[in-house]
């Protein structure tokens, strides 16, 4: 009985060695410190600033939102024309699977000085009644230059309710096209273009992971909005870095939203101010803000859990 007690206990200890305890590998690593180094300097940037201040800052690929302000009102200003914007592909993209009485792309237009707003810098260099440009290129003044008058036109032709229940489909009711751009008797009456910060980025959320468009419009779509433009997100971010962005100003207002392409990590970002003292401070303000979140994401876009930053993948040949 000894003998088969010993061969119990030895058989017992020798498969105790053979099963190997799981790895227990600890999760405190220096990420969150990192994250909530942004959320400090974010906070610090927006209480600096003479006015109220917005922000919403969502990683596109894992899900995180950062979030001040950011289901407060603010005036759109001209960061709402992405929606009139992303309305015309909309409708474009309709068109092209068959649908009748879209707005297309390709329609012409012909220029009629009627249409003519303040800021319309492009458009009022046009010859009436002889030039004849597409929706498309009308897009791109709205883009490149903010021409109030090519907002006006597509805010014809695609149509105000149409762009609000786009909106509206994509859980966004607090973002609202109310009224045309320059149309001060509407604002008088309160019928402001408003959004908030976290709408506007689960808006580009909704164009970046093509729930909004198909893949070939949402990259057709995004190439346009990364048209190079005097605007307050890029201000201090490396020039290399593609960002896709609409900003906005009007007396007392400062807002931009758009999606920055940091390497491995594109994120979306809206800024939103208003009762601004110093417009200027302002606008460099959300400079400030996106350079804060780029670096946050360049670094993490580079680095393993722990922060050593990695070399480059290299492509495979």
């Amino acid at each position: 009985m000894r003998l088969v007690a010993l061969f119990v206990a030895l058989a017992l200890t020798a498969s105790a060695f053979g099963q190997q305890k799981p790895e227990v590998v600890p999760r405190d690593t220096g990420g969150d410190l990192l994250w909530k180094k942004l959320e400090t300097r974010v906070e610090e940037i927006a209480s600096s600033l003479d006015g109220v201040m917005g922000v919403a800052i969502l990683d596109l690929t894992g899900g995180r939102i950062l979030l001040r302000n950011a289901d407060r009102v603010f005036p759109a200003a001209s960061s709402i024309k992405i929606a009139i914007l992303l309305e015309l592909y909309r409708q474009d993209q309709e068109a092209r699977a068959g649908a009748k009485g879209k707005a297309k792309l390709d329609d012409i237009y012909t220029f009629d000085p009627k249409d003519l707003v303040e800021d319309s810098r492009i458009m009022a260099g046009l010859t009436a009644g002889v030039t004849r440009i597409t929706n498309r290129d009308l897009a791109q003044f709205l883009v490149a230059v903010s021409d109030n008058a090519a907002a006006n036109v597509l805010y014809d032709r695609v149509g105000k309710d149409n762009v609000n229940a786009m909106l509206h489909s994509l859980g966004l009711p607090k973002t609202l096209l109310r009224r045309k751009m320059m149309d001060i008797a509407a604002v008088r009456r309160g019928h402001e273009n408003i959004a908030t910060p976290q709408e506007m980025v689960r808006l580009l959320e909704a164009i970046f992971k093509e729930k909004a468009l198909d893949k070939q419009a949402t990259a057709e779509f995004i190439k346009q909005l990364s048209t190079l433009k005097q605007s307050y997100l890029p201000r201090y971010v490396p020039e290399s870095v593609q960002v896709a962005n609409k900003p906005g100003e009007l007396e007392g207002v400062r807002n931009d939203s758009g999606i920055v392409f940091a390497q491995n990590q594109p994120f979306a970002i809206s800024v939103m101010t208003a009762y601004d003292r110093d417009e200027k401070a302002a606008e460099r303000a959300i400079g400030e803000v996106a350079l804060e979140a780029y670096r946050y994401f360049d670094m993490r876009g580079k680095t393993s859990e722990y922060g050593r930053i990695l070399p480059p993948i290299e492509p495979a040949k």
